[in-house]
């Protein structure tokens, strides 16, 4: 084989994710791209704010020497300053700028926190369904993930997590708001969780760390909040980006931060600021750091959003679809009405509907709608929804 065999394999498995990617090109080519109701991809779909707009003109218009050099991996001093106070007021925790590694995004910075953390064979557990590339991001390092089964409404099942922890768990990660199911863990789970995990480190004589991927954080409905992990587990760090709450995926930009009173702070922060070097990574975007360190508390506004979860939601229930009512992020991941959920996205298609399997969120049986979409594509795609739902009957 011309390539490794462990991406070979993961070509493999992605075939089917990539036929139906094809599958839209054609449709939209055939129909036109206004004709194609296209809900594969979480790219979000509202304009940055424009306090970054105007913070990016500022950035790019002042000229000094070396403003375009390397500097420290960890980022910026004076960003990581500024991104510790606002994580301090988010998460009411008082951190440093000591605490905090700017990243090329939430991947970049979970990355660096599994290649810091990860001996081979170790294992990550995650809650499933869950977000496909943990899976890669763990392998890089030699890990191994192991999913855990989630409740039917997709809340963490602490039963399961406590019977799949064992001497081999280094860390189990966690995504809230959730990508896929929109999920947000609530703050007894987390103290729940945080004391499973202190009993199962002090029994293993090793830490078992808590990660939390938190891109989604600021988007949220209904007067939600997401409870921190900081308040819940000391051995805890948290990742995220900036490419959903302002609108920017494609600048990969990002952050990690660990707890202050995590044990091993000193030395686990070294290790990650290195890992930020050694993966290639060398530090996170400069211009970038400039523009997020000058408005901390810029966010988009969900509500478009939130508009777009009431219709798909109140659509899809008059058509007689079963589906958990997200809490946050941007996705709806229905049941399938077909064992099949392969076959159904593939019913849904001929509807030029673009959806994707759950089977591949290691959530076999549903499908994911992602609806970081124009008000228009949802009220368009409803009556194909219902169509689909009437051939499977």
């Amino acid at each position: 084989m011309s390539v490794a065999k462990e991406i070979g394999a993961a070509l493999g498995r992605a075939s089917w994710i990539r036929k139906m990617f094809e599958e839209g090109t054609r449709l939209k080519q055939i129909h036109g791209p206004e004709n194609v109701y296209d809900f594969s991809l979480g790219n979000p779909n509202l304009d940055p704010p424009v306090e970054f707009f105007q913070a990016l003109e500022s950035v790019a218009r002042t000229r000094e020497p070396f403003r375009h050099a390397y500097m420290p991996n960890a980022g910026y001093p004076h960003v990581r300053a500024a991104v510790a106070r606002q994580i301090s007021e988010d998460h009411g925790l008082t951190l440093t700028a000591d605490e905090v590694i700017m990243t090329c995004g939430a991947a970049g910075a979970l990355n660096v926190i599994l290649k810091a953390i990860l001996d081979p064979g170790d294992e990550v557990l995650t809650p499933a369904p869950y977000f496909v590339e943990y899976g890669y991001y763990a392998s890089n390092h030699g890990g191994l993930l192991k999913t855990v089964a989630t409740a039917p409404d997709f809340s963490l099942d602490l039963a399961a997590m406590e019977k799949a922890l064992g001497p081999a768990t280094k860390a189990v990660l966690i995504n809230t708001p959730n990508n896929p199911t929109g999920q947000v863990y609530p703050a007894a789970d987390l103290e729940a969780l945080g004391r499973l995990l202190a009993k199962k480190s002090d029994r293993y004589g090793r830490v078992i760390y808590l990660l939390s991927d938190e891109p989604y954080r600021s988007i949220v409905y209904d007067g939600v909040q997401v409870p921190s992990v900081f308040a819940s587990y000391e051995n805890s760090l948290v990742a995220t980006s900036y490419s959903k709450e302002l609108s920017i995926p494609g600048e990969r930009i990002g952050w990690l931060a660990v707890h202050p009173m995590a044990a091993h702070r000193d030395v686990l922060l070294a290790a990650m600021t290195m890992a930020n070097r050694i993966l290639g990574f060398v530090n996170a975007p400069a211009l970038m750091q400039r523009v997020v360190g000058a408005v901390p508390h810029a966010k988009v506004d969900p509500a478009p959003y939130q508009v777009n979860r009431d219709l798909l939601c109140q659509g899809l229930a008059d058509a007689g679809y079963e589906f958990t009512k997200p809490k946050g992020a941007f996705y709806l991941f229905p049941r399938s009405p077909v064992p099949d959920d392969v076959a159904f996205v593939a019913t849904l298609q001929e509807e030029r509907i673009l959806a994707v399997p759950g089977t591949g969120f290691g959530g076999p049986g549903h499908f994911r709608l992602s609806y970081c979409v124009d008000r228009k594509v949802v009220e368009n795609a409803l009556p194909g929804f219902a169509r689909a739902m009437e051939k499977v009957r």
